[in-house]
């Protein structure tokens, strides 16, 4: 056991802030619904504030990326979560909805600091812990964003108060800046290339899109964040107004899903070697159509117990997938910037998710929502296959 953790040093430590990270934004998250919820916020605020979530990430994460080439990761990584603790700390002192959506915004513009970093450094350490466990971050993270925090904050509410819970928030975003030298330290920066150095951002992103995986990965990046947005910010919606289930079994749905989310990305990364690329996207396809099949039509609490865990396991084979092929294209053609690109296309896809319940949710119901994602899914599936020919499409 001493020599597992030995071997193991780096990847633990890194799965550990990976879970406290997460925790502390999926209660920020959990949190923010509710307290949406008690200042009145319905229809269109909901949407603002689902939307919120993800503006700021659109405008930021492709120039965070180029940062993070030229300054290093530690530095953006501390101040990103030092000036997300003070947002956090300042939402409780006006509790009205449109000062909500503002420093939810604006936080958002902050966010990549974090994510962009982190991602870039474990971009770098897969060339040495190998690619099977290129889950085992996003798999952490989302331990704690999608199982962990939704599970506490309801009792964190309840017991702290939605003031109080945000305080708790902003003082684990401190603590986070603390714990992260431990991880960012093992991190050798090496400036880019002097040529590399002297095109613009732009040359650079066009000279990237030009690339046909990263136009590939980016689609299917952006449909996972998208259902993966809709489902964590509305299933509380639809379990607590439609079903009328309390925040705790509100929780429990969000939990669940992110359950199997987590142990498909932790434990199942030897089936991508088994299944191959192209199969890897087909079945995670079908199992997320199957899903929303199920999430659209389900009439009880189990059925979306049951939806939940199909749409955790599908979109979390999906997104091995698509993990392992940005880091081969990151050694490739940069770390910051790729990990820029595809911090860039999961929070376009979440914000596309965000605001589709308060748009369409709001004529065609909110579950109903969910066969708007089947064709999407379909359509991935069917580009893989007819790319499955070209050898420059998978590298696995």
């Amino acid at each position: 056991m001493r020599g597992f953790f030995q071997r193991n040093a780096f990847l633990l430590r890194f799965a550990l802030l990976s879970s406290f990270m997460g925790i502390s934004v999926g209660l920020a998250k959990f949190t923010t619904t509710l307290y949406a919820l008690h200042l009145g916020a319905q229809g269109g605020w909901l949407a603002a504030i689902a939307g919120a979530q993800s503006v700021g990430i659109l405008f930021m994460s492709i120039p965070v990326g180029f940062w993070v080439e030229r300054l290093g990761p530690a530095r953006l990584f501390v101040s990103g979560s030092l000036v997300m603790g003070a947002l956090y700390a300042a939402i409780p002192l006006l509790p009205h909805t449109l000062f909500l959506v503002a420093l939810t915004a604006l936080i958002s513009f902050v966010m990549p600091l974090r994510f962009v970093s982190l991602n870039t450094v474990f971009m770098a350490a897969l060339e040495r812990i190998g690619h099977a466990r290129a889950g085992w971050q996003r798999g952490a993270h989302m331990a704690g964003m999608f199982l962990l925090g939704p599970m506490l904050a309801a009792g964190v509410v309840a017991l702290l108060g939605h003031a109080g819970s945000y305080w708790l928030i902003a003082a684990m975003f401190v603590l986070t800046a603390r714990l992260s030298s431990s991880v960012l330290s093992q991190h050798t920066h090496t400036p880019p290339r002097a040529g590399a150095a002297r095109l613009s951002m732009r040359q650079s992103v066009r000279a990237l899109w030009r690339e046909p995986e990263i136009r590939v990965l980016a689609m299917q990046e952006c449909a996972i964040q998208a259902i993966h947005m809709y489902y964590a910010f509305y299933m509380v919606v639809i379990a607590v107004q439609e079903l009328g289930l309390p925040a705790l079994g509100a929780g429990s749905l969000v939990a669940v899903q992110g359950s199997a989310f987590v142990a498909t990305l932790i434990f199942l990364g030897p089936l991508l070697t088994w299944l191959g690329p192209l199969r890897t996207v087909l079945a995670s396809v079908s199992a997320v159509t199957l899903a929303a099949l199920l999430l659209a039509w389900a009439s009880t609490t189990g059925w979306l117990w049951v939806g939940g865990v199909v749409l955790g396991a599908g979109l979390g084979l999906l997104q091995m997938h698509t993990l392992t092929q940005f880091a081969h294209v990151g050694a490739r053609l940069g770390r910051g910037r790729v990990s820029g690109l595809s911090a860039l296309a999961g929070p376009c896809g979440g914000f596309v998710g965000g605001l589709l319940g308060g748009t369409l949710g709001t004529v065609v119901g909110l579950q109903a929502v969910f066969l708007l994602f089947v064709p999407v899914f379909w359509w991935l599936g069917w580009h893989a296959y007819r790319e499955s020919t070209r050898p420059t499409m998978f590298l696995i």
